[in-house]
């Protein structure tokens, strides 16, 4: 237990070491995409712990974001520069007048995501999978419909452009190890095999005892807190959000992730956190003009997606369970692998 504390410790560190390295390094796209692995990450592992450990099969994570980043986009910018933003109708004086720190307002972002995550889940998670997923979906743009609608709160269609780009390398990693650690540790115990439980079989744990739905909403409210938390560091990182930011295709790249790296990995995850948002980046060239001697192909916008799409979509017919599975990279397995290599 010792050594595998130390060995975490360790990584840690090393994280610590190349983040100071980039900082320092890379140029601001570079930084900027790994910026965006940090956020995909913690929004992939709160999906998981959804979807892939829990069995619900949610769509709603592109409203719990919205949720996230419009409450921390409002705490964390100044009265002033609100003045100037609200140009349709004036701000209500709450909305006006309220001001936070960065730690504050992501913090409220995920709590005022997770309480709509508790009180849409009481209904909707009496639901079966399919009418869930659909559920889901209606109240994610619901969000991005009320939010377009209410000038007052959120600026209607303009949205807020200028928000404070607190959202550096150090927050998002920091938070994305929270996000992992916490994880980690809740499906570690006795609540995390529960959750399990429910996957592998619903009916056989109600007739272990198991209040179902009670740990279907925990789960449920957890996976809401850490998609508004991410909502709330893409905003602080984009400096710009509107309702048309929300749409289903911000959900779908977030089950891209989890469906690519394995439903029920951890590990899977973050592997495909990471190798999804370098290649969507990387992608960026087939949406560019092609030309060939004396040919010219215009570029055709959001190409990378139907592209990508293609990727997921063989993905699935020929690894249907991702990278990982239901595998996770552990200390003790590979120092197996390597007593093996040994041997």
């Amino acid at each position: 237990m010792k050594g595998t504390i130390f060995l975490n410790l360790a990584l840690v560190a090393c994280l610590g070491l190349f983040l100071w390295w980039a900082q320092g390094s890379l140029d601001g796209y570079k930084i900027q995409i790994l910026n965006l692995i940090a956020v995909n990450i913690i929004l992939a592992l709160s999906l998981n712990l959804i979807y892939g450990f829990t069995g619900m099969f949610s769509l709603g994570h592109a409203g719990f974001m919205a949720i996230g980043a419009y409450v921390c986009s409002i705490l964390i910018m100044t009265p002033d520069q609100k003045m100037t933003l609200f140009i349709l109708q004036e701000a209500y004086p709450w909305v006006q007048d309220s001001h936070a720190p960065f730690l504050v307002a992501v913090v409220a972002g995920g709590v005022v995501a997770a309480l709509f995550g508790l009180v849409i889940g009481a209904p909707l998670l009496r639901l079966g999978d399919d009418y869930l997923g659909i559920a889901t979906l209606g109240f994610a743009e619901i969000v991005r419909v009320i939010a377009n609608n209410i000038p007052r709160v959120t600026n209607g269609a303009l949205g807020f452009k200028g928000i404070p780009d607190h959202a550096n390398l150090w927050w998002n990693y920091g938070w994305c190890l929270l996000t992992l650690y916490f994880v980690i540790r809740i499906l570690g115990s006795n609540t995390g095999n529960v959750f399990k439980a429910i996957r592998d079989d619903e009916t056989a744990a109600k007739a272990m005892g198991i209040n179902v739905f009670r740990i279907k909403l925990l789960s449920f409210t957890i996976g809401a807190f850490f998609a508004g938390v991410g909502g709330a560091l893409l905003a602080s990182l984009l400096t710009t959000i509107d309702p048309k930011m929300f749409l289903f295709t911000l959900t779908f790249n977030v089950l891209m992730i989890v469906v690519t790296g394995g439903l029920g990995s951890i590990t899977g995850s973050i592997l495909a956190g990471i190798g999804i948002t370098v290649v969507l980046e990387w992608l960026r060239f087939v949406e560019n003009p092609v030309t060939i001697g004396e040919w010219t192909m215009p570029g055709i916008p959001g190409m990378r997606m139907v592209v990508f799409s293609l990727v997921l979509i063989l993905v699935i017919l020929f690894r249907r369970e991702g990278i990982m599975g239901m595998r996770e990279i552990t200390w003790a397995g590979l120092a197996k692998l390597m007593k093996r290599g040994g041997a």
